[in-house]
This record gives structure tokens, C-alpha cells and sequence, in this order.
């Protein structure tokens, strides 16, 4: 039935364009808003359960296990339907499992909050996490494949939403880590354990109260059944463009050795930076991932991916081999104090690592078939997650051979086997489809 409006429909077309717009600005920017607790996590890892910095990465890393079930949730999502809806209420979902994870954190006594309870816990709270993830992703890709089926130029809309999702995760990062950063020599992370839970119990309140028939979604069978979607998505995974694609992007992330966690202990241990220099270094990496997403959305859009993502991964491996200066005393040398060089290289080299994302997700978007929109983009997140996984695995191993205790001398030696790693790549980036355009409109 057709509603009330100007004679044209626009009016509530753009009503609903922008019901979506809310939903997935708030989820986005809560995802963005994660790294809050995430930081009060790692200095109560260090400080209060004292873990070493092989510890330390190892639970980072775990606890992202539930993002490699990624393609469950998005296949469940895509053929389960919940009172009609398959898309909000996971969103719920996830954000009621992230609160129940950081109010228990939360209302814990430090006493009695073990490795193994925290490890629980976090896991639960990024199963949570996981789910509303894909849900978003879902709804991402599906409107972004309406506005772009509605206008005369493809070039024009593609990546248009993708960008402003990115945008409002960064703006939630900027905000998470700059509150993180003040919160952390004022309160205890107990309390940010609590304000994080109860920011997400408020989002819960907030999605269920959305029905998803206002959000325009395309419409699909509501009977379509998880073995049914299983096998479009096989399918999907079995045409070559995805295939290749999704296995080069994995592995540009897997190959590399993670180093964080050594990093972290460097910069507190070793040179003793403050927690607040730290915090200005995460809101200065995810500032520059705002203006990363602007940038795209205004000039980039037109960039073939490979030529993109090619020169971010060479973009990525300069700046660790400038940390093999930083680590070598050579930048303290030239005057540039450790606390400047941490706040912005250590920064940008942070989120450089998902820079690569937002040009490989309007790919991903352009060649995936539709129906399976949920499914196939959380397989290509769970890949990612399972990559940075490995990667953090990878890092352990060699941060083993080459940092003792407080002993960084091999440290250098790491950082450029890592940098070379990170070049590796590009020797087979040409699996990275190079027109794909020109083939989305011939198909």
C-alpha cells in the first residue's frame, strides 16, 4: 500500500534511508566505542592479574575466537527470522550479550576475577559483539545494494553507506579512546567495565524498539531455511572473483607477526609511557581513520581496490620499518621525543591495518550474489578475525626468540622481519579483482 506523500514517494523513502542511518550509526559507533573497556582491560591484565607480554597477546587473541563463527551467525541470520525480522533483533541479541559480559566484569570483586573468569567473560562479550557485527554488515550491504539498484550511477553510490558506517565507528573509537585515556589514571576499571555495560543495555533499548519493516530492507523468504543458505553461500565462495579475493585478504594479515603486545610492554616498561599518551595515541589513529573514511567517500571511490589496497599494505610495512628507527633510539636522536613519536606514528600504523577494509568491503558488496548478504560477508570477517588470530600467534612465537624479559635488544630484528612479511602480499595481489565494475554491469 502506498502512504501518504509528495506525489513522488521521496519523502518516505528518505524517511526510512535515514531510520537505517540511526540504527546502523549507533551500532557502528558503539562497535567504534569498544576500545573503552578493551583499554582499562589491558592495563588490569598487566597491572592487577600481572601477565607477561606473551600472556598478554595470547588472551588478546582468544578472546576474538567467536569472530571465526562469524559465517554461522550470518547464515542463521539470513534464514532465521525472528517475528518476521532476521536482521534487528540479532542486533539485540549482540547487545544484550555484551552487557550481561561487562556488568558481570563489572559488578566481580577484583579478588575474585581469575585468567580464566576474565577470558569467559571477554569471550562472551565478543560472541555478543560478533552477532550484532554481522547483523549491521548484513544491513549495510543490503541497502547499499537498493540505493545503488535505484540510481542512474552506480559510481556515485557505491560505498556510500560503507563509508558512513566507518565513519561512525571511527567517531565511536575517537571518543572511547579519549575518555579511555582519562579514565584510566581516575577511576578503576571496574567502573569502566559498568559504564561501558550500561551503555550497551541502553542500546538494546534503543534497537528493540526499532521495527525492521521501517527500515525498507529488501524483501527475501522468510522459510528459506539453513541448509538452503548454506548452499548459496558454498556457491557464492565457489565463483573465483570471491574466492581468490577473500583467501588474498585473509592471508595479507595472517602472514604478518603481530607484535602489539611486545610493543604495549616496550612503551610502558621499557620507556615508561604514560596510559594518557596512550589514550591521545588511539584517539589520534582513529581520527585518522575519520578522516581515512572521508577521504574515500569523496575521492577515492573511483580507485580501482587492488591499486588501494596494494598501496596501503606498502604504506603499512614503511611505517614498521620506522619503528625499527623508533626502537633503535634513532628519532630521540633527531629531538623527537618518544611520547610525539608514539602518539602519532604508533597511532596511524594501528589503524592502518583496517584501512584496507573499506575499500575491500565495496567489493566484496559488488560481487556478492544477492540472498546470501549476511552469510558471505561475515565468512570474509571471520576470515579476517581468524587472520589476526594467526597473526597474533605468529607474533608470540617470534617475540619469544626476540624479546627476553625486559631485554628489547632483538626487538628491532622483529619489527623488520615483520615489515618484510608485510610485503609478501603483494607478490600475488593480482587474485584481487581489477574491474570489477565493468563485470557487475555486463552480468
Amino acid at each position: 500500500m502506498v502512504s501518504a506523500k509528495d506525489g513522488n514517494g521521496r519523502r518516505p523513502a528518505k524517511g526510512k534511508a535515514n531510520r537505517v542511518r540511526s540504527l546502523l550509526g549507533v551500532g557502528y559507533w558503539v562497535q567504534g566505542f569498544r576500545c573503552f573497556p578493551w583499554m582499562a582491560v589491558n592495563f588490569f591484565l598487566k597491572d592487577s592479574i600481572k601477565v607477561d607480554p606473551s600472556t598478554l597477546q595470547i588472551l588478546q587473541n582468544s578472546a576474538n575466537l567467536p569472530m571465526v563463527a562469524k559465517p554461522l551467525y550470518g547464515v542463521v541470520s539470513d534464514a532465521v527470522y525472528i517475528s518476521g525480522q532476521h536482521r534487528v533483533p540479532y542486533i539485540a541479541i549482540g547487545a544484550f550479550l555484551q552487557a550481561v559480559s561487562w556488568l558481570a566484569i563489572a559488578i566481580l570483586s577484583q579478588s575474585n576475577i581469575s585468567i580464566l573468569t576474565m577470558s569467559l567473560y571477554l569471550l562472551l562479550g565478543n560472541l555478543g559483539a560478533s552477532i550484532a557485527e554481522v547483523a549491521n554488515d548484513a544491513i549495510v550491504v543490503e541497502t547499499g545494494k537498493t540505493q545503488t539498484s535505484s540510481k542512474k550511477s552506480q559510481s556515485a553510490s557505491s560505498g556510500e553507506l560503507q563509508s558512513f558506517v566507518w565513519m561512525a565507528s571511527s567517531v565511536g573509537g575517537v571518543l572511547g579512546n579519549l575518555l579511555g585515556g582519562i579514565a584510566i589514571d581516575r577511576f578503576s576499571p571496574q567502573s569502566m567495565f559498568l559504564f561501558c555495560g550500561s551503555l550497551l543495555a541502553l542500546q538494546f533499548v534503543i534497537t528493540v524498539s526499532v521495527p525492521e519493516r521501517s527500515l525498507n530492507l529488501p524483501k527475501s523468504p522468510s522459510n528459506v531455511g539453513i541448509k538452503k543458505q548454506l548452499s548459496e553461500l558454498l556457491a557464492a565462495l565457489q565463483k573465483p572473483e570471491i574466492a581468490y579475493s577473500i583467501t588474498w585478504f585473509a592471508a595479507s594479515y595472517a602472514i604478518i607477526p603481530a607484535l602489539t603486545g611486545a610493543m604495549f610492554f616496550y612503551q610502558t616498561q621499557y620507556l615508561k609511557i604514560d596510559a594518557s599518551a596512550l589514550g591521545i595515541s588511539k584517539v589520534f589513529g582513529q581520527a585518522v581513520m575519520l578522516l581515512w573514511g572521508v577521504i574515500y567517500n569523496r575521492h577515492l571511490k573511483a580507485v580501482r581496490p587492488r591499486k588501494l589496497i596494494e598501496a596501503i599494505q606498502v604504506t603499512m610495512a614503511v611505517f614498521m620499518i620506522s619503528d625499527v628507527l623508533f626502537v633503535k633510539g634513532i628519532y630521540q636522536q633527531m629531538g623527537v621525543p618518544d611520547s610525539v613519536y608514539v602518539v602519532v606514528f604508533s597511532g596511524v600504523l594501528e589503524v592502518l591495518f583496517f584501512f584496507k577494509i573499506l575499500p575491500f568491503s565495496v567489493l566484496i558488496a559488488q560481487l556478492c550474489p544477492p540472498g546470501c548478504e549476511g552469510s558471505l560477508m561475515a565468512f570474509v570477517m571471520s576470515a579476517v578475525a581468524l587472520a589476526f588470530i594467526v597473526s597474533g600467534y605468529l607474533g608470540v612465537a617470534l617475540a619469544s626468540y626476540m624479546v627476553t624479559g625486559n631485554d628489547f635488544s632483538g626487538f628491532p630484528l622483529g619489527l623488520l622481519i615483520q615489515a618484510v612479511c608485510t610485503l609478501l602480499p603483494l607478490f600475488w595481489s593480482s587474485w584481487i579483482p581489477d574491474d570489477v565494475k565493468s563485470k557487475t554491469r555486463t552480468e
